[in-house]
């Protein structure tokens, strides 16, 4: 097939929307995978100041892992639905990018309805 008649193919509509979906479907994935990677080190943070009694910590503990797994299967997703180099991709820029201040972490506190607030 000559190249011109192959690149008018490659930019039809349908394929051209197929692109689009597969770009908008991958950034969906990726900022889901930052807020997984900001909880996870969100809740390390608090988890090491300390702050609460043991039952609370231990409660971060959990929730920690539950949060750390969740962050492995969403890269897992990626590798599955996309490939795994765009998955590697992903978990680079996302632990590249989403970060933490040094300053300590706020403390919880309770509020009128007895929920944890931050």
């Amino acid at each position: 097939m000559p190249a011109h008649l192959l690149d008018e193919v490659l930019m039809s509509p349908a394929s051209w929307d197929a692109g689009e979906k597969r770009e908008s479907m991958l950034a969906a994935l990726k900022e889901e995978l930052a807020c997984l990677r900001f909880s996870v080190l969100l809740t390390a943070k608090w988890e090491r100041s300390g702050v609460g009694d043991a039952e609370r910590r231990k409660e971060l503990r959990a929730e920690l892992a539950s949060l750390r797994r969740g962050y492995s299967e969403k890269i897992d997703e990626i590798a599955m639905a996309f490939s795994v180099q765009d998955a590697m991709e992903a978990q680079a820029e996302v632990e590249r990018t989403i970060t933490l201040p040094l300053s300590t972490p706020p403390s919880p506190m309770l509020n009128e309805y007895d929920q944890l607030r931050f």
